[in-house]
C-alpha cells in the first residue's frame, strides 16, 4: 500500500502541476506502482474538474461562458501542459508523412512545427466548445461523466504502456515501461470492475458512463494499431497525445449525449 501511495505521488510530480515536495525513489518497484496508479491520478483529476464545475455553476454568479472557460483553463493548468506537449510533438511527427524512423526524429526536435501548433489550437478550441455547450444543458449525470473522463484517459495511457512495445530505448515512456509488465494488467481489470460496480449505484448515469467506457476501449484499440503503424511503438509523446486525444473524444461524447440522448 505504501508503494502504491508513493507511485501515486510520483504521478503527481510527473503529470500534474500539483507541488509534491518529497524526494521519491525512482527505482523499478516504485515506477511499477506509479503505472498501477495511473487511473487513481485520473480519478483525482476528474474529481477536481467535476467539483470545480459544480461550484462554479451552483455557487457563483458567473455565466455559463465564464464557468466553461475556468474549467477549460483548469484542465490545462492542472497538468502543466505536459500532455499537450506530447500532442503537438506527435502531430508534427505524424503530419510529416515520413517513415517511422523519420517521424521519431521529428518528434525529438525541440522546435514545434506548424502542424503541432494547428493541432493544439483545434484540440483546445474543440474542448472549449464541448465544455461550454455542456454547461448550457448540464444535468446531475453530467458531473459523473466529467469525473470519468480523466479516469478513462489515464487508464488508456496505462494500458498502452503495458501492451505496446516502446519505439525508443530512452525517454519518459521507456522509463515507466521498463518497470511494468503485462502482469500489471490485473490492476486495471480491478479498477474497471470497481468503476462499473460504483456506477451501478446511479441508475441513469450508468448507461451514459457505459457509453464512455466503450468509447475509451475503441480509442485504445485504434491507438494501439496506429502507434505501431505510424511510429513503430509508443513514446512518452505518443502516450501524452493518447491522453489528450482520448479526453477530446470523451468530451465530444458527453457533448453529443447531452444533445441527442439526455435532452
Amino acid at each position: 500500500m505504501r508503494k502504491l501511495l508513493r507511485g501515486f505521488l510520483i504521478n503527481l510530480q510527473f503529470f500534474t502541476a500539483i507541488p509534491v515536495h518529497l524526494e521519491l525513489p525512482m527505482d523499478k518497484p516504485h515506477l511499477k506502482s506509479a503505472v498501477q496508479a495511473f487511473p487513481l491520478l485520473g480519478l483525482l483529476q476528474g474529481g477536481i474538474y467535476s467539483g470545480i464545475f459544480y461550484l462554479l455553476l451552483e455557487y457563483t454568479p458567473f455565466s455559463n461562458l465564464a464557468a466553461a472557460f475556468l474549467l477549460w483553463l483548469m484542465s490545462i493548468l492542472l497538468t502543466g501542459g505536459i500532455h499537450l506537449d506530447g500532442w503537438m510533438d506527435a502531430s508534427d511527427g505524424y503530419f510529416s508523412y515520413k517513415d517511422q524512423h523519420k517521424r521519431l526524429e521529428v518528434m525529438n526536435d525541440p522546435r514545434t512545427g506548424a502542424f503541432g501548433v494547428i493541432s493544439v489550437i483545434v484540440l483546445l478550441s474543440s474542448r472549449f466548445l464541448f465544455i461550454y455547450e455542456i454547461t448550457v444543458h448540464v444535468q446531475v449525470e453530467s458531473y459523473l461523466m466529467i469525473a470519468a473522463i480523466p479516469l478513462l484517459s489515464k487508464s488508456v495511457m496505462g494500458l498502452l504502456l503495458l501492451t505496446v512495445k516502446s519505439a525508443k530505448k530512452e525517454g519518459l515512456g521507456a522509463l515507466f515501461q521498463s518497470a511494468a509488465t503485462l502482469k500489471d494488467l490485473w490492476t486495471y481489470i480491478v479498477y474497471i470492475i470497481g468503476f462499473i460496480a460504483l456506477m451501478l449505484l446511479f441508475d441513469t448515469a450508468f448507461n451514459y458512463i457505459s457509453i464512455l467506457l466503450v468509447t475509451a476501449f475503441v480509442i485504445l484499440f485504434i491507438t494501439r494499431r496506429k502507434a505501431m503503424k505510424w511510429f513503430g511503438g509508443i513514446t512518452g509523446d505518443i502516450l501524452g497525445a493518447a491522453v489528450e486525444g482520448t479526453e477530446l473524444f470523451l468530451w465530444m461524447t458527453v457533448w453529443l449525449l447531452h444533445y441527442f440522448v439526455m435532452a
